[in-house]
């Protein structure tokens, strides 16, 4: 039952089809739009030139259109057209609306499109399969979809006002929350640097290496529940597993592939930002299975010759980053690689006993105790403040009904 002064509204009541259908020129490039997941609306996705450009009908879009992704609207690809995206094109599975401001707020609704109820909705009204990404939601389909409303639009306002100054409160969290896995992370760093300070860099990490580091294999995810864990580059950022740090595919896998994760795998991220491309952690063994990606390498420790805990202590140092950091190449600035060789050639203590390497291993346990309990909490409350806004959505469009 919708509470007074609610009413449910059909989408076809406040929205209108407004394709505007554009033929590209035979040299002419595109600004293609893309959608996000989860509300997030539309974004651009990329520049593509002529060349690269087979079919040539496209439509464009104008800003405050109303836009979905027909593929995905069972997972909130709805959004509102931006002004940095007027006059864009996308292709036949984005289909764009009119809206009557006069009936529903632009802003109540985009935050209405973040509420995971109506994603529910456009996935009862899909057809197809989840599990070859065919899940369909047709345009008549999608016009079936309703939300619940104020009749009063500038009760409608109210609402995206707070939701609004609410959003800005959990943004500035999640800023501070950044400051402090940053300051965390350096003493960590420090500590770690400090401690092995002694011990001599006279050899090359290869040298302890049972094998050359190997590759992962990245499939196309596209996330349905029964699909195969893959990791994601989160997984290993700032050198602690973290084992929400995944997608999943259902494309075949083979049972014998080099691609399998076994627990305790060091793995290294061989591509990312400068200062965070050769990050490295320890696979925990959850999920399982689980295969890690392309950019991703699996280091195999001769663990007659080091410890692998050693070795994820290592290659925190000052000296280790420093020298990853000297070598990682590419031409975006947003995107830097490092080799097999150069992960081989970073230095590293050449003749260290293992009974040396176990004492190391205890005093850093110890005094990185109290900042692995603060990294422990910064990762507890992140889980906390990404549960904020489903329950402020909840409060909010759940209580209209009684």
């Amino acid at each position: 039952m919708v509470r007074p002064g609610w009413r449910a509204l059909p989408f076809r009541e406040f929205l209108t089809p407004n394709l505007r259908p554009y033929t590209l020129g035979p040299a002419e490039d595109a600004d293609l739009v893309g959608m996000r997941l989860y509300g997030d609306g539309p974004f651009h996705r990329e520049l593509k030139p002529a060349i690269k450009i087979a079919k040539k009908s496209h439509f464009r879009i104008k800003s405050g259109d109303v836009i979905y992704n027909k593929l995905f609207a069972w997972k909130g690809t709805f959004g509102l057209v931006p002004a940095a995206l007027d006059g864009m094109l996308v292709s036949d599975k984005f289909p764009t609306y009119a809206l009557d401001r006069t009936k529903v707020s632009e802003r109540f609704l985009t935050w209405y499109f973040r509420y995971p109820p109506l994603w529910e909705q456009a996935r009862e009204k899909s057809t197809g399969s989840a599990a070859l990404s065919k899940l369909t939601l047709n345009p008549p389909r999608f016009l079936e979809l309703a939300l619940c409303a104020p009749d009063n639009l500038l009760e409608q306002e109210v609402i995206a006002d707070r939701l609004d100054t609410q959003a800005a409160w959990i943004a500035e969290i999640r800023t501070l929350k950044l400051a402090a896995e940053i300051e965390i992370g350096a003493m960590s760093r420090g500590i770690i640097s400090h401690v092995l300070s002694d011990v001599p860099a006279d050899g090359q990490l290869g040298q302890v290496l049972s094998e050359k580091p190997r590759n992962g294999w990245s499939p196309k995810c596209d996330n349905t529940d029964d699909g195969v864990a893959v990791l994601s580059l989160t997984a290993v950022t700032g050198f602690h597993y973290k084992s929400n740090g995944y997608k999943r595919t259902t494309l075949p896998t083979k049972e014998d592939a080099h691609y399998w994760l076994r627990p305790n795998d060091l793995l290294m991220s061989r591509s990312n930002t400068l200062d965070l491309v050769g990050h490295a952690a320890i696979y925990s063994g959850e999920p399982h299975p689980c295969i890690y990606p392309d950019l991703l390498m699996r280091l195999n420790v001769d663990e007659t010759r080091s410890l692998k805990r050693f070795v994820w202590y290592w290659l925190q140092t000052k000296g280790s980053r420093a020298f990853i950091e000297s070598k990682a190449k590419g031409t975006s600035p947003t995107m830097k690689k490092i080799s097999q060789g150069v992960v081989c050639a970073i230095p590293f203590p050449r003749d260290l006993s293992l009974d040396r390497q176990c004492q190391k291993l205890a005093q850093l346990d110890a005094l990185l105790a109290t900042v692995s309990a603060m990294a422990s909490a910064a990762r507890s409350w992140e889980m906390e403040v990404n549960a904020l806004v489903p329950a402020l959505l909840e409060r909010e469009f759940g209580a209209q009904h009684v």
